[in-house]
């Protein structure tokens, strides 16, 4: 199965990537890049948004990128560093790039830029590849 269908079928089922408000802008075998606005429901006492949505955004571009080869891929082992703090209205764009791939691990470098174009964050992330194919 082909990249898009991949990220298609699994936004079908992703309620949270949905509540997020993610929108997928690009797909191709090993990479993903999507964007999301932040709204006021997703900050935390401090008026920023919570830590939770920089890294679930990075996440859902992380689960795109690694199964688009076309296997199911689940994580293992991952980490965000926050680089700037977002706010409401703030738009993000994770981009998530293959630095590895072997036949049972992979790993991913991913980035989230504002609508400025500066890095708000970076994410790295690692998946077991399963055997399973998308279908």
């Amino acid at each position: 199965m082909e990249a898009q269908k991949i990220v298609e079928a699994m936004m079908a089922k992703d309620e949270f990537s949905k509540w997020l408000g993610i929108e997928v802008l690009s797909v191709k075998s090993g990479y993903a890049k999507i964007q999301m606005t932040v709204r006021n429901e997703m900050c935390n006492g401090f008026g920023i948004a919570h830590g939770g949505i920089s890294f679930s955004l990075a996440d859902s571009a992380f689960a795109f990128a690694s199964n688009s080869r076309g296997r199911h891929a689940v994580s293992t082992e991952v980490s965000i560093s926050h680089l700037a703090a977002i706010n409401t209205g703030d738009i993000l764009i994770a981009e998530s790039k293959e630095i590895n791939v072997g036949n049972r691990i992979a790993v991913y470098s991913i980035t989230i830029t504002n609508q400025k174009d500066e890095l708000v964050a970076h994410f790295k992330g690692n998946v077991f590849r399963k055997s399973q194919e998308w279908e």
